[in-house]
């Protein structure tokens, strides 16, 4: 089997994570076809773990009730973190359009269990945190194929995991990290909603390399991927 990626497949690849946005509007009605579904989760599933732990489990949602209850949830903590900003940036806050619960024809919840496979788990004795990293990438994995597809993802993190872990019957041990929204979208922004509305500017890359050491810029050894960096304008 040849692993090398063929040009077009890199662009392909390249498409998929320059294109990928945080979808909260804009779902349309259409159902996502099961077939799809599980090209996704099995996308998801492929993602990198420590100690090969798969810690992961995915709950896909389309109750309406349930749904409800997770917009509940978003409601009350949206209108709390709207009290620790002052105006006019709280108004602004408000105004966003954060979450597609509802809209979105399906929800996906990923959880972390840690007990998977027993108590010991190579690489995480260290940084036990790194369970929940490897959580992160089957998300990232899951957003990268809904994108190829032309499935839109929103994630929702405005939410209480409380409500969450007694709405999905979550046992004690397994934390939720990511709740999703999932659908076909009229269209796929060409910038981060945030980033169009000047909520925040999106860094030069530039701005967040440093070499060999934290907070130093430049380095001899570096001079080539430096110069690269700061000429390469067109990078995002």
């Amino acid at each position: 089997m040849n692993e090398e990626f063929s040009k077009e497949e890199k662009d392909g690849f390249y498409k998929a994570v320059f294109s990928r946005r945080d979808v909260r509007s804009h779902f349309t009605s259409r159902s996502i076809d099961e077939e799809i579904i599980m090209k996704i989760l099995k996308a998801a599933h492929h993602a990198p773990s420590v100690g090969f732990s798969q810690p992961w489990n995915f709950i896909l949602i389309k109750d309406n009730k349930t749904k409800k209850k997770i917009k509940e949830s978003f409601e009350k903590e949206r209108e709390h973190s709207a009290k620790l900003v002052e105006e006019p940036r709280r108004s602004k806050y408000l105004s966003f359009k954060l979450e597609g619960i509802i809209d979105a024809p399906v929800n996906i919840c990923v959880t972390y269990d840690p007990s998977k496979f027993g108590p010991f788990v190579i690489g995480r004795t260290a940084i036990p945190e790194t369970g929940v990293y490897s959580v992160c990438c089957a998300v990232q994995n899951l957003w990268l194929a809904s994108r190829t597809e032309g499935v839109g993802v929103g994630w929702v993190s405005i939410l209480s995991n409380d409500v969450l872990k007694r709405v999905l019957d979550l046992p004690e041990h397994v934390t939720p990290i990511a709740y999703l929204c999932l659908g076909y979208v009229e269209q796929f922004a060409k910038k981060p909603d945030l980033e169009t509305a000047r909520w925040l500017p999106r860094l030069d890359l530039k701005d967040v390399v440093y070499y060999e050491k934290w907070n130093q810029k430049q380095n001899p050894d570096w001079n080539k991927i430096e110069e690269l960096i700061r000429t390469n304008i067109d990078y995002a």
